[in-house]
């Protein structure tokens, strides 16, 4: 069903379209990335079970022309440990003012593993020409790590590979929000703290899609922030990606997604500094000579790309909306309006 005004607003809220049965024009179905279900996913307690896990899952694959999309993290840099000698791995470089630069410690895990490391550079026009593919295919507006994503998928499609291994839900599946797990959250407290962008601060007629939350109420006040984090978000993450695989051409593969843990999370382990603790312990067995890699801050210089844009023009919004608001969040309100534009023109 054709409603405009929920997209916008789920999309500013959680970056995707929530609720299935709506769409942002008649037509243009939202993609939605597939969960895996709970009971489908293997139980893992200790390292040894994630390794196990992954190893089973790659062993079933023609990994002859796979790609790797490899960070600096340790989560792909895991995922690289298994791939056959090789194998080339891309990362992304963005270019921009104070843009992050992992690409030297993603090549120490390609040396290690004798594996071709492919540097991709992405710049604001690649962003610019990629955006209007990026939205069609994916019925709505694009999160802003896609254009990123696609055009290292669009080199492994050139360098004639047919799937992408990459692992993302690692975060969400064994403890990596760090921030987002730092305390037990009351309700209204995760929406302030998680709605990526309220949308009454910027649409004329707009509130925060209060349906994305509403399933993770408890009865106490609180919310089952976990649930959560493996929900609503963890759709949102990875939606991204696979569209971008899906938009170049390729399969993809996330062994991390159909992993859990099999004992609750220990929210104590996190908050004492040590967020994705059995992931941790699977990268010193992989990579015994290397220190685990601090966190980064995301590699798009989003604050450089965006400071000179003047903010939405169209009728939806306010006036001077932009004001205050980060480049991330710049970012999603460019693509915005950019994907309204494409969708009436």
């Amino acid at each position: 069903m054709e409603d405009k005004k929920y997209c916008m607003e789920s999309y500013l809220t959680v970056r995707y379209v929530y609720d299935e049965n709506k769409c942002f024009k008649e037509g243009i179905i939202p993609r939605k990335h597939p969960d895996v279900p709970l009971e489908k996913k293997v139980p893992c307690k200790t390292a040894e079970d994630i390794d196990e896990g992954i190893r089973n899952q790659l062993e079933k694959i023609d990994l002859s022309k796979a790609g790797m999309l490899l960070s600096g993290g340790m989560d792909s840099a895991i995922l690289a440990s298994y791939m056959p000698k090789g194998a080339k791995c891309y990362t992304a470089r963005c270019i921009g003012e104070n843009a992050v630069d992992e690409t030297e410690q993603a090549k120490k895990y390609c040396d290690i593993y004798e594996l071709e490391h492919v540097i991709v550079d992405v710049t604001w026009d690649d962003y610019v020409n990629e955006m209007d593919e990026l939205m069609l295919h994916d019925g709505s507006p694009i999160i802003p790590n896609e254009p990123q994503a696609y055009k290292a998928a669009l080199r492994a499609k050139a360098d004639g590979c047919n799937l992408i291994v990459y692992g993302d839900c690692a975060d969400t599946e064994f403890g990596g929000m760090d921030r987002l797990l730092s305390k037990d959250w009351k309700y209204d407290e995760w929406i302030n703290r998680f709605t990526f962008l309220d949308a009454s601060k910027v649409l004329k007629d707009g509130s925060i899609a209060m349906d994305t939350y509403e399933k993770y109420r408890k009865t106490n006040g609180d919310i089952d922030f976990i649930g959560y984090i493996q929900g609503p978000y963890a759709v949102s993450a990875a939606g991204a990606l696979t569209n971008a695989f899906e938009c170049a051409g390729l399969d993809y593969i996330d062994p991390f997604e159909h992993l859990k843990m099999a004992e609750p999370l220990d929210l104590k382990r996190v908050r004492n500094g040590e967020s994705k603790y059995l992931i941790r312990q699977l990268f010193k067995m992989r990579y015994p000579m290397l220190e685990i890699p601090e966190k980064k801050p995301m590699s798009r210089p989003a604050e450089a790309w965006m400071k000179n844009w003047g903010g939405p023009k169209r009728k939806e919004f306010k006036e001077d909306c932009v004001t205050g608001l980060t480049g991330e969040q710049r970012l999603l309100l460019y693509s915005l309006e950019r994907f309204l534009d494409l969708i009436d023109a």
